[in-house]
């Protein structure tokens, strides 16, 4: 019997203690989108073995992890104060996750004590496990389109193995809504409003592994985040991103999707520096300009928010 790709199962829980399998079941499954796993990661180390004849050289697997990628439709719970389903998955790329009851649920960035989590890819009944689970994030808005949260995980080596895959419960995830005038309210850049064609927040986490006699792990490292934006060209008199990026300026980013409590997402970069245009594009006989936005840091770890409300 084959096996169809298009039935893959994830779930995904947080560890307590890091590496140690959180055994997720199907009320931690994930709705995913492109999901696509690269299940035995690593370097072949050669032997280099001297021998009376000439012939391929024996290797041994090292360094062995799993990577997994994957997008989730970046819609709320439906109740403010309550965190989505994917709210564990930020958790896992270097993010804090407060939550006001009955009114809102914030994620930030946050520089160290980093939460991991294990993940079940489920191919079929071929089950592989991802222990000690980080990685990276990145947040992409596009007019028409719906709106997601692109996920790249790298995790330490299982070996798979044939399981029963469990019932997912994916009842956290509702029914996106697309990025149209009406739905996506909300989209300025110092305080202008723009015409949006793209948007997107990449985390930039340095996601590394680090194989080391008494330790293996995979660890953030670093960030280097990025907004890239396709928007309408304005007059120079109404924004003019070439004299904001001379002068190093600062502006705020904020992007909001979403009209009814629960369902209201709001990107907020409050110091982006802008960066150097570099290029015009003409798309419909209309020039657009592709922004580039570094954000910063102000007192630390407040570069960006993503509220719920």
């Amino acid at each position: 019997m084959p096996i169809y790709w298009n039935t893959k199962i994830v779930t995904v829980e947080l560890e307590s203690t890091y590496g140690t399998d959180a055994t997720p079941d199907g009320a931690d499954a994930i709705l995913t989108v492109e999901g696509s796993i690269t299940p035995m990661e690593g370097n072949d180390v050669n032997r280099n073995l001297e021998t009376p004849w000439l012939s391929a050289d024996a290797t041994i697997p090292a360094e062995l992890h799993a990577k997994v990628s994957f997008k989730v439709e970046l819609q709320g719970s439906g109740t403010a104060g309550t965190a989505p389903g994917w709210g564990k998955l930020l958790r896992m790329c270097g993010c804090a996750e407060t939550v006001v009851a009955s009114t809102s649920v914030t994620y930030n960035p946050v520089s160290d004590n980093h939460e991991s989590g294990t993940l079940y890819f489920y191919v079929g009944k071929t089950l592989h496990k991802l222990v000690g689970t980080r990685g990276n994030a990145k947040f992409m808005v596009s007019a028409q389109g719906i709106p997601y949260i692109e996920f790249e995980f790298t995790g330490l080596f299982t070996d798979p193995a044939e399981a029963t895959r469990p019932t997912p419960d994916l009842s956290a995830f509702l029914k996106p809504s697309l990025a149209t005038s009406a739905n996506t309210p909300t989209g300025t850049i110092n305080g202008t409003d723009f015409v949006i064609r793209a948007l997107s927040l990449d985390l930039g986490n340095q996601v590394e592994n680090r194989f080391l006699i008494g330790s293996e792990s995979v660890l953030i490292t670093d960030r280097q985040e990025v907004i890239e934006a396709t928007v309408e060209a304005q007059p120079l008199t109404s924004f003019d991103p070439y004299a904001l990026a001379r002068a190093q300026s600062e502006v705020a980013v904020v992007v909001a999707h979403g009209t009814s409590a629960g369902k209201i997402v709001t990107l907020t970069a409050p110091t982006a520096q802008m960066q150097r245009v570099q290029g015009l594009e003409n798309a419909q006989n209309i020039t657009e300009w592709p922004l580039r936005l570094v954000p910063l840091a102000s007192s630390g770890n407040d570069q960006w928010t993503l509220a719920l409300t």
